[in-house]
C-alpha cells in the first residue's frame, strides 16, 4: 500500500546534508535516520522511514517529525552521517527529541545520543556492532524492533537480530532502560521504494507501526 501522506520538500543542513519535516518547530521532536552501505554513494529517503512517519505523524500532531538524507550513506562516513544527525537536532529544534534509527542509523543514533536534547533512541532493525560503545545512551532511554527472519544474504541487505540483542544487553548492563520487541515474520524494515518511485511495504509493517507508536507514545508520556 502506498504511503499515506507526502514528505515536505527538504531543506538544507549546515552539514550539506537534508532534512524534511512534517509540521513546524515543536517542544518534542522525532528524528529519523536512514540505514547505509559499504559503498560511498550519495544519501537518499528511506523507504522504511519514510512510511513510518506517515503512519505515525498523524497519531502525533504534537510532535515534530523530521527525516534526514546523509551527503554520504556509508558506514565507511560514520563520522560524517553523526554530523549530519547531530545538525539535524539542531535544526529541528526539539527541547526534547526521540531518535528513530533504521539499520545503520540505529548505530548512527546511539552515538548521536550524547546531543543534550535527545531524550531516547528506537532502533528500528538496528546495527549494533560488537564494537558500538553504547555509554552515549546513559541517562536515556533505548527501544529495539527486529523482524525475526531479518539476516544479511548475499546481494540483499539485512542485520541479525543477535547483533541487535547483544547490544541492547550490552546497554542495559551500563543502566540503560528499555524494550526488545522480536516481530515475527518480520524482514529488513517496513517498506521499499518500488520502481515506479512509490512505497512498497513489507511483511508485517503494520506490525512495525503499531510497536513504534507505543515507543513514541512513551517517549511523549515521558515529558511529565
Amino acid at each position: 500500500m502506498a504511503a499515506s501522506s507526502s514528505p515536505a520538500p527538504p531543506q538544507a543542513l549546515s552539514t550539506g546534508a537534508e532534512i524534511r519535516f512534517t509540521r513546524p518547530p515543536a517542544r518534542l521532536a522525532v528524528v529519523c535516520a536512514n540505514g547505509g552501505q559499504g559503498r560511498d554513494v550519495p544519501g537518499t529517503w528511506s523507504a522504511s522511514l519514510e512510511w513510518l512517519v506517515a503512519e505515525l505523524a498523524p497519531q502525533f500532531p504534537e510532535l515534530r517529525f523530521a527525516e534526514v538524507r546523509y551527503r554520504i550513506k556509508s558506514w565507511n562516513r560514520l563520522d560524517m552521517c553523526v554530523e549530519d544527525v547531530v545538525a539535524a537536532i539542531d535544526e529541528t529544534g526539539g527541547e526534547r527529541t526521540l531518535l528513530v534509527g533504521f539499520s545503520m542509523g540505529g548505530l548512527v543514533s546511539v552515538r548521536a545520543a550524547a546531543h543534550p536534547a535527545v531524550a531516547a533512541v528506537l532502533g528500528l532493525a538496528p546495527w549494533f556492532p560488537d564494537r558500538l560503545d553504547m555509554s552515549p545512551l546513559r541517562g536515556r532511554r533505548l527501544d529495539v524492533l527486529h523482524g525475526s527472519l531479518d539476516r544479511w544474504l548475499p546481494g540483499i541487505p539485512g542485520v541479525s537480530p543477535t547483533l541487535s540483542r547483544r547490544g541492547f544487553e550490552r546497554a542495559r548492563s551500563i543502566g540503560v532502560e528499555g524494550t526488545y520487541a522480536m516481530i515475527p515474520g518480520g524482514v529488513h524494515g517496513t517498506a521499499l521504494r518500488a520502481f515506479w518511485g512509490g512505497i512498497a511495504t513489507l511483511p508485517r509493517a503494520q506490525r512495525w507501526a503499531e510497536l513504534a507508536s507505543a515507543a513514541v507514545e512513551r517517549f511523549q508520556a515521558s515529558e511529565g
